[in-house]
C-alpha cells in the first residue's frame, strides 16, 4: 500500500523552504517519513549509524551528551523549524548525541543518502545547516567559557535566559515562561552543576519573587533582575560548589 503523499504546506512556511516553488516542495517531500514522538522517545541515540537527517515540526526535542566518564550533559533543544541530525553533512558516520521528545512531537526524517540532491536543488539549506552548526559551535564555546569562569549562580541564569529567548512565552501579566517542560535535572546538566544546587538557588529566587517553580516548569517574574544574575552584578550569600 502506496504511503499518503504529505502535503507541501508541512514545510511551505519555514525559512528555508520560502524559495521552493510547488513543484520543488513536493520533490523534497518526496522521501520524506513524518514520525510522531511521545515524550521520552528518542530520535536517535548517541553512537547509532546517521542514517536520516530530520526537521522538527511540532513540539520540543533535547539533545543530550554522554561523556567518557559516563555523565550526561543536555547540550541543547530543538525547537519547530530546526533542521538537526545532519552527521551527513560533517562527515561522520554516527550521531554525536542522543535526541528525545521532551513533549509530543512531530519530526520529518530524509535518509542521509538524500541530503546532497536537496543542497543541490535548494542552496539555502547548506547556508542554513552552515548557520546553524556555526551558532552551535558558538554556543558550545561560550558554555566552555561559562564554566571555566563563572560563578554556578550566573551560569544557572543565563541557561534559563537563553530558554527563555529561544522558547519563552510572556502573558498578559508580563510573566515569562519557558514553554516546555523542562526539570531541574535537565537545568543541571546544561550548567555543570547538581539537582541540590539548582533546587538551591531556584528556591533562594522564589523567596525573592524573581521566579515561579512548577512541576516541569520555569516561570520567570522579574527578567531584570535575573539578566543582574547573568551578569554576575548579584549571587547568594550563600553559595555552594558546583
Amino acid at each position: 500500500m502506496t504511503a499518503p503523499k504529505l502535503h507541501r504546506s508541512l514545510i511551505q512556511n519555514m525559512e528555508m523552504f520560502r524559495a521552493l516553488s510547488d513543484d520543488e516542495l513536493d520533490r523534497t517531500l518526496e522521501h520524506a517519513q513524518p514520525r510522531r514522538l511521545l515524550p521520552g522517545d528518542a530520535v536517535y541515540r548517541q553512537g547509532e549509524l546517521a542514517g536520516y537527517f530530520f526537521i522538527l515540526l511540532h513540539g520540543t526535542l533535547k539533545v543530550v551528551q554522554a561523556t567518557a566518564e559516563g555523565e550526561q550533559v543536555v547540550v541543547r533543544f530543538v525547537s519547530p523549524g530546526d533542521v538537526f541530525g545532519i552527521a551527513r553533512m560533517m562527515r561522520r558516520p554516527d550521531y554525536p548525541a542522543t535526541v528525545l521528545a521532551v513533549q509530543e512531537s512531530l519530526v520529518l526524517a530524509w535518509p542521509s543518502s538524500e541530503w546532497e540532491r536537496m543542497v543541490a536543488a535548494n542552496p539555502q539549506l547548506t547556508g542554513n545547516a552552515l548557520q546553524t552548526v556555526g551558532q552551535r559551535l558558538q554556543s558550545a564555546h561560550s558554555r566552555i567559557r561559562e564554566l571555566s569562569t563563572e560563578e554556578v549562580e550566573q551560569r544557572v541564569a543565563r541557561a534559563i535566559l537563553r530558554l527563555l529567548d529561544q522558547s519563552g512565552r510572556t502573558s498578559d501579566e508580563g510573566r515569562i515562561e519557558i514553554d516546555f517542560p523542562i526539570t531541574r535535572q535537565d537545568i543541571a546538566e546544561m550548567t555543570g552543576t547538581t539537582l541540590h544546587t539548582v533546587s538551591r538557588i531556584l528556591s533562594l529566587w522564589k523567596e525573592r519573587g524573581i521566579v515561579e517553580n512548577a512541576r516541569k516548569r520555569v516561570i520567570v517574574l522579574q527578567p531584570d533582575e535575573l539578566i543582574r544574575y547573568a551578569e554576575g552584578a548579584q549571587g547568594s550569600r550563600h553559595p555552594e560548589p558546583a
